[in-house]
């Protein structure tokens, strides 16, 4: 029996030819420092090659269908299971997709209404019973007289299929006319059906004229089409036109007539009643033609709110993204759309003037000033009354008289008008999302809505947070019939289960509606965990990426109880981790290093945690065992005496916060997940100060006013976005370093002799590339059902760059060298050039020294990204009025690095600046000014300020989760009296960075 997953000569990225045993159905943790090989361990060899045998397993056909790995750069891996990699921000992006919907755990809430749900009438309020056909006739006999309508048999209602026989069945049988998706044919002349398309079938049963003496002949009808249907019948009018559908052959008429079924399916025709034997409203006529699961699906024509298409809401023009600037006069440029371009339009600029005539205000005042009127007038129109608008084309004016659309009208005329893909993403910059005014945000129709469970419909139960639904769901049966539990009880175990699940990860505080695309990396990995515990699988080997990233330490227990779990059900569980917890936890650790990049790549431990422990060349064992710490300063920073304040937070879950932060210090917002410090910080503080400092177009979460901002130039917030999204984009590009780079070949006197400029020095444009692999270096071959094989550039041999080109050499080294530098080696070969040699000592001073100068922006991760990003803002030039904001920056840190990185953020703060930082690293918080403390819980039981003061103060707070876990941190960490090293650019530097426009890209 194999017991041992054994890796022999793993050589994949950095790794050194490395061997590794690890113990199956046991919890092992790869630490290391950033960059020393965890990853590549971890994911690209171990998990590719599990995934790709796996995959290999399968047929031909199937593998076609499959994304298959490459094979990894590794001698043997023996001990193999099926693979499964859970890392982070694995989720859809998609705004269809939510916690319940990636969970399961709304289509088990879907067959639960649909099999348990009472569907309740809007009309009357009372529950919805069975229609006799008395009532049917009843319900008829109250048209006008006169009137004429079909009585339809609904046989078919959006399925596939070709429906012949039944047709001849039908015909058989005595009826002559039939509806296909909404067209009229006489049967015997009906078309062929495309079975690949969904079609609507109604057999037309009767033609009726209302008038007095036809009930028996209703009875009889309703009898008949209520037999076909299983217990449905429509009534629809005859006197709305039906196209003729006699000329309608071939693949144009199947694809007209599925568009015409979509349409059908979502807007029943005009003046339909629909009749059930089962649910329908006697008084109102309300009915629900059918209770299935489909009917609650917001995914499905069925269940959609035809308003917004099952989203819950839709897209329009904002007034605070129109007009962003409220102290800014309509002449100063307040309409932005409208006075984009310079100088602004003087057909724009002249309907304003005359507007202001109109209606007495001045185009000078500043925007927050002027009258309601006339704000609304400038926005939103006159409403169809005319008002005189005065030209001038030349030495000629005229005047028109006519209504004004307003400049939101104006928008939406030219978006819906429009052909231009570049004006409608232009266009979109001024829309914002707004809940669907149809469902309310519910994203369902009225139909769906109306069934209940308990006096609640589908929507508000997975309106509620995981902890408030697990509660909820869990006494359900008290509310039950008993047949109803016999029912329900098999669906609510599932539920139930799902719902524990996510409790037990630390995700009580999600609500079930919340869209895939907001989570986090860490939240999106854990529900992909709780789903797999789910599953209940055995015998595979599961490879987590840091799972506990965004997770505060009052929840790190729980999560290492469901690793644990994994581990229990004969799993075999993987973790690249740097949480001190999780490594104590392990059964095995293995230790990478002894560096980063090409300093690392070896395995330094591999053991049990005491083992670990005794390995004196280990920096991860130091910081254990406490040979090494990251100091505390000896004195707290006052700051400036100045204070940004956020007053009256509303936003999400926060509830009324005034939160006030000390400027020129280093500020910590901490908190257990989802007590809103995202909200407070990045929607509300960095959203509001970016629209007043930097004029970004984006909105801030729902506030009463911040003060303070005028104390402040800019604001940069540096999250962990990919600097790039396609392996053109590297850490030399981001940075600027590349343009310095092609423009010093550019300048040497072999270039200046052939005539090179520094487009030549581009592998992004023609000329100095190489055209075979265009600039790639690289060649993609697809291999159908095997993985691409991609081959070195046979002309280039991976260089990127044509041979005149890299005939251009400065110190021996052309310029593809110099890409495939580390970024250490080039501070050294660039010292002579110190517009490069800052950027790139900037660089190995976040503690990226390892990383390659041209190394592919996807192949870095989320904490690299982050860092490349504050070196790139470290080397501006300082105002010492800047606010940072960072959304966790020691995500995928290692001790070391988290050292090396609170050093260049006190740097910041020593310049004069306030850096503002999210975070739940118990060294980063030790190590503040000043610290605010959200809770005291998650979701709606947090939201509050709960402690705020210096981290002595807050680890004082008994009410505070986070004072807990810090006075035992504060406890054991000595203070460090030595200064903060502020790094200082070089004077030419400081010219580059005076003369570089400040790229601040809103969020």
């Amino acid at each position: 029996m194999l017991t041992h997953i054994t890796v022999r000569g793993a050589r994949e990225h950095n790794l050194k030819g490395i061997d590794v045993q690890i113990p199956r159905e046991s919890l092992t943790v790869i630490t290391g420092l950033s960059g020393s090989g965890k990853s590549s361990l971890a994911f690209d060899t171990i998990y590719a090659e599990g995934q790709r045998r796996y995959v290999e397993s399968l047929s031909a056909y199937a593998r076609q269908f499959l994304e298959m790995m490459q094979k990894p750069d590794v001698e043997h891996i023996d001990g193999l299971s099926p693979a499964i990699s859970i890392e982070q921000k694995t989720t859809s992006r998609n705004p269809r997709s939510t916690v319940a919907t990636v969970t399961e755990i709304y289509d088990y809430m879907r067959l639960l209404w649909a099999r348990v749900g009472v569907p309740y009438s809007p009309a009357t309020g009372l529950p919805i019973e069975a229609q006799q056909v008395s009532q049917m006739v009843d319900r008829t006999m109250k048209l006008p007289e006169g009137s004429r309508h079909y009585l339809l048999a609904p046989v078919v209602r959006g399925r596939k299929g070709e429906y012949r026989k039944e047709l001849a069945e039908w015909q058989k049988a005595g009826f002559t006319r039939v509806r296909i998706d909404g067209v009229f044919h006489e049967i015997e002349e009906a078309p062929a059906l495309d079975k690949k398309y969904k079609h609507d079938l109604e057999v037309v049963v009767d033609r009726i004229v209302i008038r007095e003496g036809i009930e028996t002949r209703l009875a009889d009808s309703f009898e008949t089409a209520l037999k076909l249907a299983e217990g449905l019948a429509y009534l629809d009018p005859a006197d709305v036109p039906h196209p003729a559908g006699s000329e309608r052959t071939g693949v144009a008429a199947a694809l007209e007539a599925a568009a015409e079924r979509q349409v059908l399916a979502t807007n029943a025709p005009e003046g339909r009643i629909t009749f059930s034997e089962k649910f329908a409203c006697p008084v109102s006529g309300f009915a629900i033609a059918e209770i299935e699961p489909r009917l609650f699906s917001f995914n499905a024509p069925q269940g959609a709110c035809p308003a917004c298409d099952g989203l819950g809401e839709k897209l329009e023009f904002d007034e605070d993204l129109v007009v962003p600037n409220h102290s800014l006069s309509i002449a100063k440029g307040a309409v932005v759309p409208w006075a984009k371009s310079q100088p602004p339009s003087p057909y724009y600029m002249q309907v304003l003037g005359s507007l202001a005539r109109a209606y007495d205000f001045d185009l000078n005042t500043p925007w927050k000033d002027l009258p309601e009127d006339a704000q609304r007038v400038v926005l939103r129109g006159t409403g169809g009354k005319p008002v005189t608008l005065r030209f001038v084309d030349g030495r000629k004016s005229y005047e028109v008289k006519k209504a004004f659309e307003g400049v939101i009208g104006n928008l939406e005329r030219r978006m819906l008008s429009t052909e231009s893909a570049w004006m409608r993403e232009e266009l979109s910059k001024y829309q914002a999302s707004h809940p669907c005014e149809t469902c309310g945000g519910a994203r369902l129709r009225p139909e769906p809505l109306a069934v209940k469970i308990a006096g609640e419909d589908i929507s508000l139960s997975s309106r509620r947070s995981v902890a408030d639904a697990l509660a909820w769901f869990t006494s359900l049966d008290r509310h039950l019939t008993p047949t109803q539990n016999e029912i329900a009880k098999a669906i609510l175990k599932e539920i139930n289960e799902r719902l524990g699940f996510l409790h037990n990860v630390g995700l009580d505080y999600l609500n079930l509606d919340r869209t895939s695309g907001t989570l986090s990396g860490g939240e999106s990995q854990r529900i992909r965990l709780a789903s797999q515990i789910g599953s209940g699988l055995s015998g595979v080997l599961y490879v987590l990426d840091e799972p506990s990233i965004g997770l505060h330490q009052k929840d790190n227990d729980r999560l290492l109880e469901t690793l644990k779990r994994l581990r229990g059900l004969g799993n075999t569980v993987l973790v690249v981790e740097h949480d001190e917890d999780a490594i104590r936890t392990a059964d095995h650790v293995i230790d990478m290093g002894p560096g980063a990049g090409v300093h690392g790549g070896e395995v330094v431990c591999a053991g049990t945690l005491d083992d670990l422990l005794a390995c004196e060349d280990s920096l991860t064992a130091d910081y254990l065992s406490g040979r090494r710490h990251i100091p505390m300063r000896g004195v707290r920073r006052k700051g400036t005496g100045k204070k940004l304040t956020v007053h009256g937070a509303t936003a999400n879950n926060l509830a009324n916060v005034t939160a006030s932060i000390p400027l020129g210090t280093f500020t910590c917002i901490t908190g257990v997940s989802g007590s809103g410090k995202s909200s407070l910080t990045i929607d509300t503080l960095y959203a509001a100060a970016a629209r007043t400092l930097n004029g970004a177009r984006i909105l801030a979460g729902k506030h009463d006013r911040i003060t303070g901002l005028e104390h402040l130039d800019k604001v940069i917030d540096i999250d962990q976005s990919p600097i790039g999204r396609t392996p053109r984009s590297n850490p030399a590009t981001y940075t600027g370093a590349f343009t310095q780079i092609r423009d010093w070949f550019a300048g040497l006197p072999e270039s200046q002799a052939r005539g090179y400029k520094p487009g030549r020095f581009s592998f992004n444009v023609k000329g100095g590339r190489c055209e075979a692999c265009t600039g790639d270096g690289l060649l993609k071959i697809e291999m159908h059902f095997l993985p691409d094989v991609y081959v070195t550039c046979d002309v280039c041999h991976g260089q990127r760059y044509n041979r005149e080109t890299l005939e251009v050499k400065f110190k021996g080294r052309s310029i593809a060298d110099v890409l495939d530098m580390t970024v250490e080696d080039s501070v050294e070969f660039f010292k002579a050039v110190p517009g490069i040699r800052d950027k790139m000592a900037m660089l190995a001073e976040v503690g990226l020294g390892y990383i390659k100068v041209g190394q592919q922006a996807t192949t870095l991760s989320g904490g690299e990204a982050q860092r490349v990003k504050l070196s790139k803002e470290l080397s501006r030039r300082a105002t010492g009025q800047t606010l940072y904001i960072l959304d966790e920056p020691t995500t995928g840190l290692h001790f070391e690095d988290v050292r090396k990185l609170l050093d260049v953020l006190h740097a910041l703060v020593e310049q004069g600046n306030t850096v503002v930082v999210i975070e739940h690293n118990l060294d980063v918080i030790k190590t503040a000014d000043w610290v605010l403390d959200l809770g005291p819980g998650g979701g709606v039981n947090g939201g509050e300020i709960v402690a705020e003061g210096t981290p002595e103060a807050v680890a004082a707070n008994e009410r505070s989760f986070t004072g807990q876990y810090l006075r035992e941190t504060l406890a054991k960490t000595p203070v460090s009296s030595e200064p903060v090293k502020v790094p200082k650019p070089s004077k030419r530097a400081k010219r580059v960075a005076a003369d570089e426009p400040d790229l601040l890209a809103a969020k």
